[in-house]
Formats: structure tokens, C-alpha cells, sequence
């Protein structure tokens, strides 16, 4: 008999559309696959749902805030159900730019250099630390959005246009800007899935590049790069998504710009919708979609 599986998407992050539609299309396969299925928002009626349906697992479709920063997987702990991807910790350590990035200078993993912006200094202050530390152009982004949220490239001229609209946060992260080619990686558990290259018409692969279909970010399957080097980056993402301690799948998000790997992020909770990473690094190398989802659920199900 197939399992009971509550999909719970939506939440109250900017990424609520992107959350919808991945439980959309999760549970569309599903059921085309004799699962019984629900759909819960994370509301306060999420405990009178789970009593109800008694989920034999529960699929976390949630992006960002509270969905895949540890805040929702504290909540499922209390239930002892298993649910997918990774665990509170994990989530809220990938989930938060800045912890990431120094365990991944702890590890020596190759990552922008940045340095946090509290909005605590003049204008003067603030271009003297980037002059000094970084240089133009930079990367201004929230600490801990995903889908590239709030992310821009600022120069001279706009800096503090884009710092002022971003004042709503209460820290930003500043990056230096990395040229070269967008590479991600897809880690199932402890097997190195694959690798996809990303070609976006627009200045990067921002908010706009991922999800409309009108942005016309071309895919790259078959990476045009030596072998060895195509491993060294399948080995970068699997040690970070270990060191962080990940569960389930993760996608790590890459520049390679001078024969060098700079690690970006760890995103613990990747999209499953039709413009989707993940599913299609699977279908190329041979897992259809419902054996991805089918995959995800198993590991949920095995002792954390």
C-alpha cells in the first residue's frame, strides 16, 4: 500500500509562489502515482491537519524564510514524523549567508569575499570599506533569502540606491562579483548526482533568470569542461552539503572564473517545478521524476 505523504507549500516567505508550485508539481506526480496526497499551508492549523490525515511522511515544500531555515523543521520535530531535506541545524547554518560561507573558508572551499553591512556606517564609510576590501562592481544581497531575493550588482553609481531599498533587513552581505560561468550541482544524499551550466541572458542568474519562462536562461547539461574538473566541483558541492551535515538533496551554486570553483550557496531545499534544477540534472542521468520524489521520501523516512 503507497504512503500517506502531506505536502506542506506556500508559508509567507517571497518565495511563496515558487513553494506553491513546487507542491503543486510534487503532488501531481504523486497522485499520478496511486500516493494519497494532502496539501497544508504552514498555518496555525498544521497540527489539527497532521492529527487528521496521519502522514506516513511529510514532503517540505517551503522556500525560504521560515520554510527551509531550521523554523519549520523545529516545528516537525515535535510530530515524529519524518519529514524531507534536512534537519533544523543544517537548514538554518546553509540558510544564513554568513555562517555558510565562513565554514566553507574553514573547510578552504573557495567562496567570494564579503563582509556584512548593518547599515551602521556613512557613505563615505561604507564605499571606503568596499574600495578596500572588495572593489567595484559588488554583490549586495539579504543574509538569508533564497531564489536570489533581493540579490543585485551594484557599481559605484547605484550603491546606494539598492542599499537603501534593502534597509527593510537588518543585514546585508557584501560579495565581491565573480564573472565567469554559472555551474550547479545537484547531491542526492552520499551520491554526487550531477552538474548543470546555466547561460542567463540577463546579467546573472537572478530572480527573473530562474522563473520566467520569458528570461530564456539557456541549460547546459553536458558542461563543456575536463573531466577532472567537472569531478572537482561534483566533490566541492558533496564535502560542503557534508559539512553542513545536509540530509536528503541539496544544489550548490557555483562560479567557475579563472580555472577556480567559488562556492556561493548551499540550498538545502531546491525547487521541484518545471523550470526546476534538480529534476532535470535527475532525468539526464536517468531518474524520472516521480523516482526523484520517490527518493526524497525514502530518505525522509531513515533514521536522522
Amino acid at each position: 500500500m503507497k504512503k500517506k505523504i502531506l505536502i506542506i507549500s506556500g508559508g509567507i516567505s517571497k518565495e511563496r509562489l515558487i513553494s506553491l508550485d513546487t507542491g503543486l508539481q510534487v503532488a501531481k506526480e504523486l497522485k499520478k502515482n496511486s500516493y494519497k496526497v494532502k496539501i497544508s499551508e504552514p498555518n496555525n492549523n498544521l497540527e489539527k491537519t497532521i492529527k487528521k490525515f496521519k502522514p506516513d511522511v511529510i514532503f517540505n515544500a517551503l522556500h525560504g524564510q521560515f520554510g527551509e531555515d531550521g523554523y519549520i523543521q523545529t516545528i516537525l520535530e515535535t510530530f515524529k514524523i519524518p519529514y524531507t531535506h534536512s534537519g533544523a541545524i543544517p537548514s538554518a547554518i546553509a540558510m544564513d549567508k554568513e555562517i555558510s560561507k565562513k565554514l566553507f573558508k574553514k573547510f578552504k572551499i573557495d567562496t567570494p569575499k564579503f563582509f556584512t553591512y548593518s547599515f551602521d556606517k556613512t557613505n563615505s564609510q561604507l564605499l571606503k570599506a568596499i574600495s578596500s576590501k572588495l572593489k567595484f562592481p559588488v554583490v549586495v544581497k539579504p543574509l538569508n533569502e533564497g531564489s536570489s531575493v533581493n540579490v543585485f550588482i551594484c557599481n559605484r553609481r547605484n550603491i546606494f540606491t539598492i542599499v537603501n531599498s534593502l534597509k527593510n533587513y537588518k543585514k546585508v552581505m557584501f560579495e565581491k562579483f565573480i564573472g565567469g560561468r554559472e555551474i550547479q550541482v545537484a547531491i542526492l544524499g552520499n551520491r554526487k548526482l550531477g552538474a548543470i551550466e546555466l547561460k542567463p541572458k540577463r546579467k546573472f542568474y537572478d530572480y527573473q533568470a530562474k522563473y520566467n519562462t520569458n528570461a530564456k536562461t539557456q541549460h547546459i547539461i553536458k558542461i563543456d569542461l575536463p573531466k577532472r574538473k567537472l569531478n572537482e566541483v561534483l566533490e566541492i558541492a558533496y564535502r560542503a552539503h557534508k559539512i553542513i551535515g545536509c540530509k536528503g538533496v541539496t544544489r550548490s551554486d557555483f562560479k567557475f572564473f579563472n580555472g577556480k570553483f567559488f562556492l556561493l550557496e548551499v540550498n538545502t531545499q531546491p525547487g521541484m517545478t518545471k523550470l526546476s534544477l534538480v529534476p532535470e540534472i535527475a532525468a539526464h542521468h536517468g531518474m524520472s521524476f516521480i523516482k526523484l520524489i520517490e527518493w526524497i521520501l525514502k530518505d525522509a523516512s531513515k533514521k536522522r
